[in-house]
């Protein structure tokens, strides 16, 4: 014999729909932000470097037009820019030619140099002097620890051989300041519009999503019982997806009325003919007629046991219906206490108000009446009957009489379908398995137990209706 597979559940959420949204509205605002800092921050700096390279070669041009060969000497009078007359200052030149290190040896230097000579690129002279009339633009380390940018060109000078190399520097601390300055406001004013863009992000999903929430409070309101169809202005996105639930309710409804249509022609169908057996049986005596009399009795219960389980499987379908606990129990109990008036059968009820069953009211009276009624025949003279709530969506319900009892051997028999522990007694059997079948429909539970009164105590919860 083998086993069928478990059904896997048609629904399976997978992550929250505003959660994606934020999620990928944030990711791209994110990405967005960072290369636009990233842009703005190189453009800046290049734009910065682009401006000490203008100054470096202004430097670059004034010194070459000035130098000269002199006998066997290079000679380049005061170029005039105060900066280059004072030790030091930032801004530096230098005429330099490669020595057998390919480093290099100064012929001619600036005043604010003083004693320091400009340093070569890590590739040496070699890479300048390969590209003559090409600036070569590096940073070094200068005089007191200066961050450098240094702008090298080759040329060669009238009367002399031998290339010289041509080098103008500049102090880049200001500049390399400027541009973390820039850098760290950027990042710090895109951080923040990033903030604000995901909490507006979040804002606008979450009142965009809204009328979805509104939705699916509703659904879950007709769920509980509290409204029986979707009503309200939703967007134009979400209208066809309410217009269709109400359809489908409205299908339910129709389906669940052919059901009791159904159920109602069966139950007259079979019942005229059990009443002519019957009847017939009555008419006769002898053993024949006495079995036919038992069985068509018991015929005629059987048939109201499953037209009860037709009805309650049909009407639990609908989930919006919605029972006053207290109605159906007051009622109940004054009806029960005149038809059980000579045993003096007092019932004592409570419930709070408020205390709604789901479900339909001939279902809860069908259950509260059965166990009523089953507890007045068995009971000496008092019932106690308690409702309360039972957690979300579910109510409690307890049934106690001071009868005799039943053996905790015996809890499950009785409930069993016929089953009938005094025969004696009168009626079929059905009572409890009824009960069990209606409680089961709702998705309830149904236990027996021993009442501190002395007898029976059943144990309800049931589907609890919205308020």
């Amino acid at each position: 014999m083998t086993t069928a597979p478990a059904m896997e559940p048609a629904v399976v959420a997978r992550g929250s729909l505003a959660g994606r949204l934020i999620w990928l509205a944030a990711t791209w605002s994110i990405l967005a932000l960072a290369l636009t800092g990233l842009v703005l921050t190189t453009a800046f700096r290049d734009t910065a470097n682009r401006r000490l390279e203008g100054l470096l070669q202004a430097t670059d041009i004034e010194v070459a037009a000035v130098t000269s060969v002199q006998g066997d000497y290079v000679v380049t009078p005061p170029v005039q820019d105060a900066r280059t007359l004072r030790a030091y200052s930032g801004k530096y030149w230098s005429v330099v030619e490669s020595n057998a290190e390919n480093g290099f040896e100064a012929l001619t230097r600036s005043q604010s140099l003083f004693d320091y000579g400009l340093p070569p690129p890590t590739s040496g002279a070699s890479m300048i002097l390969a590209a003559p009339g090409e600036p070569y633009v590096y940073d070094a380390i200068g005089p007191d620890d200066q961050p450098l940018r240094i702008m090298a060109v080759a040329r060669t000078l009238p009367n002399r051989e031998a290339p010289v190399i041509f080098l103008s520097a500049i102090d880049r601390s200001e500049v390399d300041q400027d541009i973390s300055n820039f850098a760290l406001l950027t990042w710090t004013a895109l951080a923040v519009l990033g903030v604000g863009l995901i909490a507006a992000v979040f804002i606008q999903v979450r009142v965009g999503l809204n009328p979805l929430y509104a939705l699916g409070t509703a659904v879950a309101d007709v769920r509980r019982g509290s409204l029986q169809r979707l009503s309200g202005t939703y967007p134009t996105e979400i209208a066809p997806l309410a217009e269709e639930l109400n359809a489908l309710l409205d299908h339910n409804q129709e389906v669940v009325e052919r059901q009791r249509t159904h159920v109602g022609n069966l139950a007259h169908a079979l019942k005229t003919p059990l009443a002519v057996m019957l009847a017939e049986a009555d008419g006769s005596k002898g053993k024949l007629a006495d079995t036919v009399r038992k069985q068509a009795a018991l015929m005629r219960a059987q048939v109201e046991h499953h037209l009860q389980r037709a009805r309650a499987a049909a009407r639990a379908q609908l989930t919006y219906e919605r029972t006053a606990v207290d109605e159906v129990l007051d009622e109940l109990a004054s009806l029960l206490e005149r038809a059980f008036q000579s045993k003096n059968i007092e019932i004592d009820w409570r419930a709070p108000e408020g205390l709604a069953f789901r479900g339909e009211r001939q279902d809860l009276q069908e259950i509260l009446g059965n166990l009523l009624e089953n507890a007045c025949k068995w009971g000496h003279a008092r019932i106690r009957v308690e409702a309360a709530p039972a957690g979300p969506g579910r109510l409690s319900l307890r049934v106690e009489d001071d009868g005799p009892g039943l053996p905790a051997d015996q809890h499950q028999a009785v409930l069993k379908r016929g089953t009938r522990l005094d025969e004696e007694a009168p009626g079929t059997g059905l009572g409890l398995s009824i009960v069990d079948d209606l409680v089961k429909s709702y998705g309830g539970r149904l236990e027996l137990g021993q009442s501190d009164l002395g007898g029976l105590r059943v144990d309800l919860e049931l589907p609890a209706a919205g308020g």
